[in-house]
């Protein structure tokens, strides 16, 4: 903020004058000054009355001074264990404010105290040293909204940032601290050099977190959404979630019989854990740990999808109720883009969580790395601040001030709905992990952490001084935490435990089936809802095109034929919707549809107004949620598939801009989707629509990368398909929750597809058909010479060119389902056309991808012969950018396929 150099009582009264009546008249500078430091309400001054310049003059001075503690005050705190607490900096030093001693003990206006608004100097400097520079350093002034400015300013300032505890709080802190600690040196002692992360330099987060629990508790919270990376994730498990001590030591034994064991598992610190805890006064509250892989961040957006879904199962309208809390690394934090991605979710309509409550473990490290190595700010915090929030740091071995933030934290969450900020300035007592030697590269930062006793050591030294404990109880505390370990130890039998989850995924089967299931659609309810989606309400100006569209959409149901793509897909929506089961569906502009096919956000072109057809089907709907993501692939995924993990009665989608796209999702993909079930024994029916196909359009916007999903594909893990008829679509989206089995769906989605005058389906194929895992042909199977199998939209360009050659010899037979791999179903296509001579794969994809080499060895097989391939050559590149390129290689697949055009000549024979 700058002042004016001279300073007069006509230019302080004016700019008064003016915010009285429209704060929007003055500078921002001004309106936060009047504002924040409630000049109007300290003195009301008199118009006309006589300013003593040099008292004004002062004033503001001393209102800057409080000012800048208030923004800069966490310069000045105390939050490092391992070094030296800061005792001036220039921008807190009065002079540079044209303040002196001799000012020290003038009064002056500040309202930083309650019952009076005068003060003398020295006791405002000290009462704001006191707030903000001693274990706890705040940064707020960014919040552009002055009320919550206000609203920390009150709580701290009145209390100081030092909480009042009475000695029974303060004994549970030590309780916590213990356990901790000693939990940590026994599995150091059992299992010496075994990884296990240890909490052993951040200990306050165990008397934090049970805690938060308590708090948050007391506000109404049922369940709590946790994630966190490795680091004390053992210790939290054990004594914040209720894990057994023998389940623990079990996992460092590795004893479990592998016969009973389902899928590959994981190693101990990647596990989640549901626990279910009793608190005082009869309150319950459910934690779960989510699972989280070794990109650490990875699971901020899992946690959030899956904070929504709860809060919308238990209709939670109070943000209380479903609490997300992430705990990150300092490294991590700075340094992982999916941080900010998540971030910027947080106050969007179709993601918000009510707030999450952010906990940094700062261990001022990243592996080996030191920050000023690791990021290119002051603090790892410093990319929240984008989001107008507050961030708490707080010295990691003052305990008491750990819990005050952290109460301050879930109140502020709890009151304005915000993602909130807790950086705990530790340590880590060991290397990255307990087999590492961190002296090989921070010998200096090591030598003081080796000198430095544990966190419970040193408050329990507190409280003796304070005569609040004994030595004699102290050592009677650790006795107790100690037997405990060692009994549990002694009396382990490690049998695999049963993995609990929520009530709601009972009754869903693991194993992938491939029986049919019943997707059909009575005609009399397809036409009753193709009569509601393409109907807007009287008056509503709908854009003449779409106007047409709807009509042509209504009309070919009626009609009973050329139902496309898009209309299928809003007749499965619907009717899903009609039988109870929730649908959503989010994308970057997936409302209208990257090709301008979906509309299920009609806009009235006078008032701006949003109609959404799908959710005016009948009061007794299930309801359809649709939302334009932000420019994000990795965090959308991410809280899609969390999202999934938590509503397995729901149809859960994702659609990418274009299939290429998801390539920035690919650590999603691996980490969670194609992996969670064998690693973690977690279900998800999330759906994965991409675009693909060569249309020509360039390497960036052709290929979905069918061959890395292909390759992932084991054990029944995901569906992958790649379909060429809207029937299909329909009945594979019904299939998707009316299955007793959740797997994952991969859909290679069409692009030229969805307008294609031949990719239509009748009404019949809705109503009487189902999902078909393989399309067989009508030729006549005894006339055919060669097998042509494909997948996708080439299947169209290759008919068309067999009408043209007028050929019967030869058959197309599309594979829908590329996994689970349809054997059975294929079987009976070979055994139809034993007597032909040649068998091909036909792509448009480039030889080393697509399909190609995933079905080869799978084809010959059942074929019980050489399966030749007609395709483009191997590239680099999944497709040339120059459409002529394109047009020449394409036309040379259809030709080697089926021949070349009526009009052109020359032969082409098959790659063997």
């Amino acid at each position: 903020m700058s002042f004016p150099t001279a300073w007069n009582s006509e230019f302080v009264e004016e700019q008064y004058r003016l915010w009285k009546a429209d704060p929007s008249k003055i500078p921002q500078d001004w309106q936060f000054f009047f504002q924040g430091f409630e000049l109007g309400q300290l003195r009301e001054p008199v118009v006309g009355e006589a300013y003593d310049e040099e008292q004004l003059a002062a004033q503001f001075r001393v209102d800057a001074l409080v000012y800048r503690y208030r923004d800069l005050g966490h310069l000045l705190a105390c939050l490092d264990p391992l070094s030296a607490c800061p005792t001036d900096h220039p921008y807190l030093n009065m002079a540079t404010f044209g303040l002196t001693d001799e000012d020290l003990d003038r009064e002056f206006y500040c309202d930083i105290f309650t019952g009076s608004s005068r003060a003398r100097l020295r006791r405002i400097v000290e009462v704001l040293r006191e707030t903000y520079c001693r274990s706890v350093g705040v940064e707020y002034m960014h919040l552009q909204d002055p009320e919550e400015r206000r609203w920390l300013q009150q709580r701290m300032e009145t209390s100081r940032n030092r909480p009042s505890m009475k000695p029974q709080e303060k004994l549970r802190i030590l309780h916590r601290l213990y356990q901790a600690t000693l939990f940590e040196q026994f599995l150091h002692r059992r299992y010496p050099g075994q990884t296990r992360f240890s909490l052993e330099g951040a200990e306050s987060i165990i008397p934090m977190l049970a805690d938060l629990v308590r708090h948050v508790a007391e506000q109404g919270c049922q369940e709590i959404i946790l994630g966190m990376a490795h680091r004390g994730r053992l210790n939290v498990q054990t004594n914040i979630l209720g894990k057994s001590f023998r389940d623990i030591f079990c996992e460092f034994e590795s004893s479990y019989d592998p016969d009973s064991i389902v899928g590959s598992g994981d190693v101990k610190y990647h596990n989640g854990y549901l626990g279910d805890l009793r608190l005082d006064g009869n309150r319950k509250v459910r934690i779960l740990l989510v699972n989280n892989p070794s990109h650490l961040e990875s699971v901020n957006p899992v946690v959030e999808g899956f904070a929504r879904a709860r809060k919308e199962i238990l209709q939670a309208a109070d943000r209380a109720a479903v609490l997300p809390l992430l705990i990150h690394g300092d490294a991590s934090f700075a340094g992982q883009g999916i941080v900010a991605e998540t971030l910027n979710m947080s106050q969007l309509p179709g993601y918000t969580t009510g707030g999450t409550i952010h906990i940094i473990i700062n261990n001022q490290i990243g592996y080996t790395t030191l920050p000023e190595d690791a990021r290119s700010t002051r603090y790892s915090t410093d990319i929240a601040k984008m989001l107008m929030v507050p961030v708490f740091h707080v010295h990691g071995e003052s305990p008491e001030q750990v819990l005050h933030v952290t109460r301050l934290a879930a109140d502020y969450r709890q009151e304005f709905g915000k993602d909130v900020v807790i950086d705990v300035v530790c340590y880590r007592r060991y290397g990255h992990n307990e087999g590492d030697e961190p002296y090989f590269t921070q010998p200096l930062m090591y030598e003081r952490i080796k000198q430095r006793p544990s966190l419970a050591a040193i408050y329990s030294e507190q409280l003796r001084r304070d005569k609040i404990i004994d030595e004699q109880e102290v050592n009677r505390l650790k006795q107790e935490i100690n037997s405990s370990l060692e009994a549990a130890y002694q009396a382990r039998e490690c049998v695999f435990p049963s993995v609990k989850f929520y009530e709601n995924w009972d009754n869903i089967q693991a194993d992938y089936s491939h029986q049919p299931v019943d997707t059909t659609v009575s005609e009399a309810r397809l036409l009753e809802l193709a009569r509601k989606l393409n109907t807007v309400p009287r008056g509503f100006n709908l854009h003449p095109k779409l106007s047409e569209l709807l009509k042509r959409r209504l009309k070919a149901v009626e009609a009973g034929d050329s139902i496309d793509w898009a209309n299928a897909e809003s007749l499965a929506f619907a009717s899903l919707l009609m039988e109870q089961i929730p649908v959503r569906l989010s994308g970057q502009d997936c409302r209208r549809g990257t090709f301008s096919q979906r509309h299920s956000v009609l806009v009235d072109m006078k008032t701006g107004e949003r109609y959404i057809p799908l959710n005016s089907l009948s009061s007794e709907q299930a309801s359809f949620s649709v939302y334009d993501s932000s420019l994000s692939e990795a965090a959308i995924l991410g809280f899609e598939y969390g999202y999934s993990l938590a509503q397995p009665h729901g149809l859960t989608a994702w659609e990418a801009q274009f299939g290429d796209f998801v390539n920035n999702a690919q650590a999603i993909i691996d980490l969670y989707i194609a992996s969670g079930e064998a690693k973690w024994q977690r279900l998800s029916g999330l759906i994965m629509l991409l675009p693909h196909g060569l249309d020509g359009l360039g390497p960036e916007h052709s290929s979905a990368r069918l061959e890395r999903f292909l390759q992932l594909c084991a054990a029944d893990n995901l569906q992958v398909c790649n379909l060429t008829t809207p029937a299909q679509y329909f009945h594979m989206l019904r299939r998707q929750v009316k299955a007793p089995y959740r797997k994952p769906l991969v859909i290679m989605a069409p692009k030229s597809l969805l307008r294609h005058p031949r990719a239509v389906s009748p009404r019949s194929e809705l109503s009487g058909g189902t999902f078909h895992k393989v399309l067989d042909d009508t030729v006549t199977a005894s006339r055919v010479k060669r097998v042509l199998f494909c997948s996708g939209k080439i299947y169209y360009e290759l008919l068309a060119r067999r009408e043209e050659q007028k050929r019967t010899d030869l058959t197309f037979v599309r594979v829908e389902q590329l996994y689970p791999f349809p054997e059975e179903e294929l079987a009976a296509v070979v055994r139809r056309y034993r007597k032909a001579v040649e068998w091909l794969w036909v792509q448009e994809e480039p030889e080393n991808m697509g399909a190609w080499t995933f079905v080869r060895p799978r084809l010959a097989r059942l074929a019980g012969r050489h399966i030749g391939y007609i395709g483009r050559a191997a590239a680099a590149s999944p497709a040339p950018g120059f459409h002529t390129v394109y047009k020449s290689e394409q036309e040379a697949v259809l030709a080697e396929a089926v021949g070349a055009p009526v009009s052109a000549a020359g032969k082409h024979k098959s790659k063997e």
